[in-house]
């Protein structure tokens, strides 16, 4: 029930923000209600796909990113207008994404000189630097996916959000999100299938 009643308040204040109101007061009343939401989104991406700046010496936590992606959002939302309360989250994750990304980058240009563990050095990247071209190539097939599909799989595959939040935040039912799931993950079955094992051992034999 909060979670209904968070989704039509942020989209009142979407509607404010399109009039002709002054619209830095409802920027922060916008972030202020959605707040918990984004916790919770930062916190999924930050430990699912970026969790090596979890760690030493960044040892990044959900609060101080929430904290650069609310900045983030404040400045870009005077010059953008999202319609719905699916533009606006899609808004905040891509800013979610370019916030760990850069800080991953500058993690990745400190001086060799900077004393690291060897685990540390020897933790997967959970940024696009490094990646093999397979990683590269997925990273460009997913971003290729139609924009329905591409917002089910990155909050529920990417994310790790469960189906039902992932409705909540797209403003739909979940079955809605388990159809374009199931298409996104059928149309990146067909772009990427000569990358499976089984591919590699029928062309051997």
């Amino acid at each position: 029930m909060d979670e209904e009643h968070t989704t039509a308040v942020v989209q009142r204040y979407l509607d404010e923000l399109a009039g002709d109101a002054p619209a830095e007061p409802l920027i922060r009343a916008l972030l202020e209600r959605a707040i918990r939401r984004l916790q919770y989104l930062c916190a999924a991406l930050l430990y699912r796909s970026y969790p090596r700046l979890t760690q030493p010496p960044l040892s990044l936590q959900a609060d101080e990113m929430l904290g650069a992606v609310v900045e983030r959002l404040l400045k870009a939302l005077r010059g953008v207008r999202p319609g719905t309360v699916r533009q606006f989250f899609a808004l905040a994750s891509q800013h979610m994404r370019w916030e760990l990304n850069d800080m991953a980058r500058r993690l990745d240009e400190q001086p060799a000189a900077v004393e690291l563990n060897e685990a540390l050095v020897s933790a997967p990247s959970g940024s696009d630097t490094g990646l093999t071209p397979d990683g590269r190539r997925m990273l460009e097939a997913i971003a290729n996916l139609p924009e329905s599909e591409r917002e089910a799989f990155d909050l529920v595959r990417i994310q790790g959000i469960s189906q039902a939040e992932a409705a909540q935040v797209l403003g739909v039912s979940t079955m809605p999100v388990i159809r374009r799931l199931n298409r996104g993950l059928l149309l990146l079955a067909a772009t990427l299938g000569d990358l499976r094992p089984e591919a590699d051992v029928s062309g051997s034999s």
